[in-house]
This record gives structure tokens, C-alpha cells and sequence, in this order.
């Protein structure tokens, strides 16, 4: 049993982690918003890592510009977190290799934690499930949604990326660890074949290179299609 601390304890990911540590055992300390800490202005930090052997850092600042806020929260992070024997760091498959803002923070992130010294392990992941079904509900209150039906999507349940983050968190740190992703690749086209709301879809052509990026896949993982629920599973539970 180890005392582990969850950033984002209160999040879609974090709140299976956060099941799955207490189950095993561990004692858990939760971090987030909801629980009256501020990752990225340091509020409660230093007071939640204080004796924590584990951490799991699942929170990110999606809100402020694009995530510009999710290298302050490392920062604050892990300068709280000097005596931690493993932090694992959750992060995006393609994250180097498709042009948004958002991963160009967080391969910031992944360099400040290689370089804090500390014994970490990176996991990347797919798109959850649960995000791609958001995203549909949010676009289906419009007349057209504007989506790029060729864009290819590998999405995962978010309790199995957790539970694939605390097997890891348990063990030796790896450094980087292999990716993770859902057991099927669709284009949006055929992700919302099966989408059970109504969604009329203005398609976007493949242009530039943040497009040609998804058309081409590179937010997938094809060699570690090691998730089990598939969307239509997903959708037939939800």
C-alpha cells in the first residue's frame, strides 16, 4: 500500500484511478478544483504531496488557452514532489506529430518532467470514448457541424486507460511507456454511422496540415490497439 496522489482525481480519468487505487488499497489523495486546490497556481500542491510515494498526474489546463497553462501546473507539480518515488504523466498519442497548441504544451510537459530528475513514466493514449461522444453532442445543437469525415479516430474507454495507468504506476517507472489505444481505427464518417443523436455534417475537405495529420492517422496506434470496449460497445452501455 503507498499513499498516492491524483491530479485531476475529479476527471473522467481520474475518477476510475482514483476507484481502482482505493481498491488495491492505496491511500489516495485527490487534487483538483472541485476538491478546493489550483494545480496551475499552486494552491493546496505542496500540502497534497507532502509524504506521497506515487503520483498520478491526470489533470490538464484544457480551459486556458488551449492548455498554455498545463507547463505551470508541472512546474508547480513538480516542485512539490522532490521525495516521489514514480510519477506517471498522461499524455496523447501523436502528440509530436500533429500541429495543435495543446501538444505542443504538452511535449513541454514531458521535457520538464525528463529533466526534473525524478523517476517518471510517460503513457499515451487515444481519444477517449467518452470525449468523441462529447464532442458529437456539443456539434448535433448546430444545423451543420463541420468535421473532416475521412479523419481517422482509435478511441478507447477512459477506465481502461486507467487501469493500464495504475498497473504502470505500480511498477518501475519506464520512462516512456508503450501507447495505448482502442481496439478498432474509424474514420468520423463511420464513428457516426453508429452515433444513435442526429448530427448533419457540413464535410470538410483534407487541407493543410493539421488535417492531412488525423486523414493520415497519426493519432493512432495500430501496434497497441490493446483496449477491449469497442465504440459501439460504448455506445450500447452509455
Amino acid at each position: 500500500m503507498s499513499a498516492v496522489l491524483v491530479t485531476g482525481g475529479t476527471g473522467r480519468l481520474g475518477t476510475h484511478a482514483v476507484r481502482l487505487l482505493r481498491a488495491r488499497g492505496h491511500e489516495v489523495r485527490v487534487l483538483s478544483r472541485r476538491t478546493g486546490g489550483d494545480l496551475r497556481m499552486g494552491v493546496g500542491v505542496r500540502e497534497a504531496a507532502t509524504g506521497a510515494e506515487l503520483v498520478l498526474h491526470a489533470a490538464s489546463d484544457t480551459h486556458h488557452r488551449f492548455g498554455a497553462g498545463d507547463p505551470q501546473q508541472m512546474r508547480n507539480l513538480l516542485s512539490a514532489c522532490a521525495n516521489v518515488r514514480h510519477l506517471l504523466y498522461v499524455s496523447i498519442v501523436g502528440v509530436d506529430q500533429i500541429p495543435l497548441r495543446y501538444y505542443a504544451h504538452k511535449l513541454e510537459c514531458k521535457r520538464l518532467i525528463s529533466e526534473s530528475g525524478l523517476p517518471y513514466t510517460v503513457l499515451r493514449a487515444t481519444q477517449f470514448h467518452e470525449l468523441v461522444a462529447d464532442l458529437f453532442t456539443k456539434l448535433a445543437r448546430w444545423p451543420l457541424a463541420l468535421l473532416p469525415p475521412r479523419a481517422k479516430v482509435q478511441p478507447v474507454a477512459a477506465e481502461e486507460v486507467a487501469r493500464r495507468c495504475v498497473d504502470l504506476l505500480e511498477a518501475e517507472s519506464l520512462g516512456r511507456a508503450p501507447d495505448f489505444g482502442g481496439p478498432e481505427i474509424h474514420t468520423l464518417r463511420e464513428l457516426l454511422d453508429i452515433w444513435p443523436g442526429r448530427l448533419r455534417v457540413l464535410p470538410l475537405p483534407i487541407v493543410g496540415r493539421l488535417l492531412h495529420a488525423y486523414a493520415e492517422g497519426r493519432n493512432t496506434t495500430p501496434a497497441h490497439a490493446d483496449g477491449r470496449i469497442t465504440w459501439a460497445q460504448y455506445l450500447a452501455r452509455r
